[in-house]
């Protein structure tokens, strides 16, 4: 156990960030993932709709900063990708 205030702090700061990158990590697992079964059932308009909102939350969630950029856009591409070859 830690014996130092500032290491007591360390402790805290890590506990907190951790509970805030696993939901967003599991946000993001499940917007995606509400796309991907959209377009798995051929449903495009409802697929469409899960994309534009999986869009807004993946170019966010780089807003403040869970994100890369590049990660943002790779994602996105591919569920664009998934999604344009549904038509």
């Amino acid at each position: 156990m830690a014996n130092h205030k500032s290491s007591l702090k360390r402790i805290r700061q890590t506990e907190t960030r951790t509970e805030r990158n696993r939901y967003y990590r599991t946000r993001l697992k499940n917007i995606v993932k509400a796309v991907r079964s959209a377009i798995d059932d051929g449903n495009r308009e409802e697929a469409q709709a899960a994309f534009k909102v999986a869009n807004q939350q993946i170019h966010k969630f780089v807003s403040k900063g869970i994100l890369k950029k590049e990660t943002a856009s790779r994602k996105v591409s591919r569920l664009n990708i998934a999604l344009n070859a549904l038509s």
